[in-house]
């Protein structure tokens, strides 16, 4: 019997992930906030990723991307680097991208409209068009995380920040350097295992 209620809740998952994963295609197909978002993170000098809970995680995980192809990316996680560090020192050409879904996470709203308070343009990466952190954001990507289960779907979220971090890197003059050469020392430090 248990084994059966897995069975059907598992089918009720997969059902809607593939009905949220096609209105993600579509809404990202559609709106050019991803392109706006793009441009904004290669013309920018610094790049800061915040994000706090789960949301901290997709940073880090939109950090990652960036690196490989863009120097001068930095994801602020309360431990290598704080936000009054970020806050205490914005310059001109820094830019701050913020993951912020429901439920909102109070550090990710004060902290980003602190930023922009202070001169630092914001991308935001968000769930509801009337979310916190909306109205200041020189650029918003909106995705959904309807979802089965009683955590919100990862994929739209995940979705858009491929497709971010892609057209970023691809806009980038210097990313294939810089992952060639990234590609080079991990050979050198012999960093991953050999494949099969």
């Amino acid at each position: 019997m248990q084994r059966r209620s897995a069975q059907v809740l598992k089918h009720r998952v997969l059902e809607r992930q593939r009905t949220e994963f096609d209105r993600a295609l579509a809404r990202a197909a559609e709106q050019d906030a991803i392109e706006r978002a793009a441009a904004l993170i290669v013309s920018a000098r610094r790049r800061y990723l915040l994000g706090y809970g789960k949301s901290l995680g997709f940073a880090a995980l939109l950090a990652a991307d960036l690196s490989a192809g863009l120097s001068g990316v930095h994801l602020v996680d309360g431990a290598a680097l704080r936000p009054l560090d970020v806050l205490g020192d914005i310059r001109q050409g820094d830019l701050l991208v913020a993951v912020s879904l429901a439920r909102y996470r109070r550090e990710t709203v004060e902290i980003a409209a602190a930023y922009v308070r202070h001169g630092g343009q914001l991308v935001l990466v968000t769930d509801a068009e009337d979310a916190p952190l909306a109205g200041l954001a020189t650029a918003r990507i909106v995705t959904g995380t309807d979802s089965a289960s009683y955590a919100n779907s990862p994929t739209p979220v995940v979705l858009a920040l491929h497709l971010l971090a892609t057209l970023t890197i691809a806009s980038s003059k210097r990313a294939g350097r810089r992952l060639r050469e990234r590609d080079a020392l991990a050979a050198e430090l012999d960093l991953y295992a050999e494949e099969p």
